[in-house]
């Protein structure tokens, strides 16, 4: 009995596995189709297609090992052109530009719960999308105008991230946010092993004397830069500025290693400084402006240097009541005229004055301090014969330029010390003759 329970197990089993194998057999009776059913059975669904992404695939196709790419195989390896079709898109913003709490903004910002908030739309949302999705594929990179671009090229640092998010009802109109530094830091934890961060530098101000700094981290780089981007609107400070255009007066400032001494300037000479200095003078509205750095030109430095100096700076008024003297200016714009700036209550008299007081302007305004400066080696031509017989001719004019602009500063003219006896003894004036009205 137990030899025929064997044999039909067997014969089952046969059975089973041959229609389990077998392949679909179709036929037609009576014209009717049959099939006959299938026993399914678990596989493995994976395979070296489904097991890694496609740049892996792309490159175990396109690639060439070291030892080819030293023969110069990899001239002709052939480029993907794929299309990220995500690129340029961010989780939480589209064409109804809306404040998600916990999507695209903080949950609370400070003491305040963040509540959605419908902000403008970008009418030029769709076409900047689409021409960054046309550049991709392409052999050169997407490019900013000159406009969008950092210092250098696209990287963040010296690229405008506009106003900080809106609080309330105070949207901050006229304030712009400049990235300064933007880097990746690592430090080492004991349960978690080196861990990474993005650190962000953002400096913000409103052009007319506003200003603030401040430093984001987070695990991604937009959201250091919003974090830096809104602390900073927190920490401004007032810049006092002369006429509106730059520094009230020349200065020496210093943190750590970093010194920096910044002279005023008139109208129209530009901002000629540190590329970090020129774009914190650009938030503020300093508009003219000469500094020079010496030392380490770490940007945490030069930011934090530059801003100290701004702070301590005195007012007209403040540099006359401290020094009990008039405060005078003696430019080349006003052909060395002298124009009393400001006064003091009380003005001392020479005989007040102790002999070892700073009394040059430059010199207080550094603190005594001495701007370092490169030798020059004289020119070649300087030990040549003809040189010498240059100089010799021009000796009588050696110190004529000082000369004139101390007469003109102290009597307003250039004049002799004949003058007032014989008045011909001055230069004379060139007056334009008037046209004639029958001429012409």
């Amino acid at each position: 009995m137990a030899k025929q329970l064997l044999d039909l197990t067997k014969c089952f089993n046969k059975l089973t596995v041959r229609r389990a194998f077998s392949p679909l057999q179709n036929y037609r009776q009576n014209n009717v189709l049959y099939a006959r059913h299938l026993t399914t059975s678990s596989a493995l669904n994976t395979n070296f297609f489904n097991r890694y992404p496609a740049d892996h695939l792309w490159n175990s196709i396109t690639s060439v090992s070291n030892a080819g790419r030293k023969r110069g195989r990899a001239k002709r390896v052939s480029k993907k052109n794929i299309k990220d079709l995500n690129r340029g898109q961010i989780i939480g913003v589209g064409k109804a530009n809306i404040v998600w709490p916990g999507l695209s903004a903080p949950i609370i910002r400070g003491k305040e719960l963040v509540t959605q908030i419908q902000l403008p739309e970008d009418p030029e949302r769709e076409q900047k999308l689409a021409q960054l999705r046309n550049s991709m594929g392409a052999q050169k990179g997407f490019k900013l105008s000159p406009l969008e671009r950092g210092w250098s090229g696209t990287k963040m640092p010296g690229r405008s991230l506009g106003s900080p998010d809106p609080v309330g009802e105070e949207d901050f109109k006229g304030f712009d946010c400049r990235v300064l530094e933007f880097k990746n830091i690592v430090i080492m934890k004991g349960n978690f092993g080196r861990k990474r961060r993005l650190s962000a530098l953002v400096v913000t101000g409103n052009k007319q004397g506003l200003a603030g700094f401040a430093m984001g981290k987070a695990l991604e780089g937009r959201a250091a830069l919003r974090k830096a981007k809104n602390r900073s609107i927190q920490k401004l400070m007032h810049i006092k500025l002369f006429n509106n255009h730059t520094v009230c007066h020349n200065f020496f400032t210093q943190f750590g290693a970093t010194k920096i001494y910044v002279w005023q300037k008139p109208e129209g000479y530009g901002l000629r400084c540190h590329r970090a200095i020129k774009t914190i003078c650009e938030v503020i509205g300093i508009k003219d402006l000469h500094a020079k750095v010496e030392g380490a030109r770490n940007l945490n430095h030069v930011m934090k240097a530059f801003f100290l100096g701004l702070i301590k700076q005195k007012s007209p008024e403040e540099i006359a009541e401290e020094k009990g003297l008039h405060l005078v200016q003696i430019c080349k714009e006003n052909n060395y005229f002298p124009k009393v700036i400001a006064s003091p209550t009380q003005c001392r008299k020479s005989e007040e004055i102790p002999k070892d007081e700073i009394l040059d302007f430059n010199q207080y305004c550094f603190g005594g301090n001495v701007v370092l400066k490169k030798r020059k080696y004289p020119p070649f031509y300087t030990k040549l014969r003809d040189h010498y017989k240059y100089v010799w001719n021009q000796e009588k004019m050696r110190n004529l330029p000082e000369l004139k602009k101390n007469l003109i500063a102290e009597y307003g003219e250039i004049r002799s010390f004949l003058t007032e006896k014989y008045p011909e003894c001055k230069p004379s004036k060139y007056v334009k003759q008037k046209e004639s009205e029958e001429g012409v």
